[in-house]
């Protein structure tokens, strides 16, 4: 797993560059593993039930009660915080095409919803008192024959509070979350392959 340069998610053609012109693309990285073209649902529907209160990593156990617990006392996570009362759904900018495409599963554990699935690519926003984001992961080829999947996060921080928190997560995203997150995920992947 390693980070990319933002040009490895803004030089394929998805469509979620259509519903994001105004998201600012924070993160993109390459996730472990591959596989065969068909394998892309399965790869979605591990990552919709990703609980990261279960992680095997303390460090991204504790980082993720300790952000539920403050924002719960801030009152960051209530319903009024969310997708379709504090900011309208990406579904509503969804052209007819994507619209009448299946949305992809439900999350088990995380506050998201899905936006789109297609063969090749899914979109999940999710909003708050700091911020709206929507994680994309996208299915490319690779020099091998098969694919591999690639993980792009965009934000779009609310006033100063989303961007002061924004840049107070950064650090341990990179460094604790998303590593031990997408190390799981491979762990998973690879499990459910034997």
């Amino acid at each position: 797993m390693m980070r990319l340069p933002n040009s490895a998610h803004t030089s394929r053609p998805w469509r979620i560059h259509e519903l994001t012109r105004d998201f600012r693309l924070e993160d993109v990285w390459a996730l472990p593993g591959g596989g065969a073209p068909d394998d892309f649902h399965r790869l979605v529907q591990m990552f919709a039930s990703l609980d990261p209160s279960l992680s095997p990593s303390c460090a991204v156990r504790t980082l993720f009660a300790i952000r539920w617990k403050i924002g719960e006392l801030l009152g960051w996570d209530g319903p009024a915080a969310g997708v379709r009362s504090r900011v309208p759904t990406l579904r509503d900018r969804l052209p007819a095409d994507l619209r009448d495409a299946p949305s992809g599963p439900d999350f088990d554990a995380l506050p998201f919803t899905s936006l789109y699935l297609l063969d090749d690519e899914w979109a999940a926003e999710i909003a708050n008192r700091t911020v709206h984001g929507v994680m994309h992961i996208g299915w490319t080829p690779d020099q091998a024959g098969g694919f591999r999947a690639q993980m792009a996060v965009y934000v779009k921080p609310n006033g100063v509070l989303g961007a002061a928190y924004m840049a107070a997560i950064r650090p341990f995203r990179h460094l604790i979350v998303y590593p031990a997150m997408l190390r799981e995920g491979g762990r998973t992947g690879r499990e459910a392959d034997r």
